[in-house]
């Protein structure tokens, strides 16, 4: 170890600071888990699609099902995920319920990792 920092396991030398202000500026462990729970939502193909498929604007179930050629409980399944994570929010119009997205911040993941995974 000398002034400027302490040499680690990779041979190079590591300044004391950058380390303590990486453990300042990380999130709190909780958000973390929380996080890391929010993409899981993702990670599941239908959920995907169903996004993708209210990026059109609001639809009903049966609209959805119809443009997905799933079953309306297929869907209705994969609904309840999506609007318990907050991605989906709902509206009833006398005995139908109609689908959107929750706000724009959705629109701006599903973008994001389309252009991530096209480069």
């Amino acid at each position: 170890m000398n002034e400027t920092g302490t040499v680690c396991s990779c041979g190079k030398e590591h300044g004391q600071m950058d380390i303590s202000k990486l453990l300042d500026d990380m999130p709190p462990e909780e958000e973390l888990y929380d996080l890391a729970d929010f993409f899981k939502i993702f990670a599941d193909c239908t959920r995907v699609r169903i996004l993708c498929t209210l990026l059109y604007g609001e639809m009903c179930v049966s609209e959805i099902g119809d443009a997905l050629d799933m079953t309306q409980s297929a869907i209705s399944h994969q609904l309840r995920v999506l609007k318990q994570a907050k991605l989906v929010k709902n509206r009833r119009e006398g005995k139908t319920i109609y689908y959107s997205l929750s706000d724009g911040h959705i629109i701006s993941i599903l973008s994001q990792g389309l252009e991530h995974i096209e480069e």
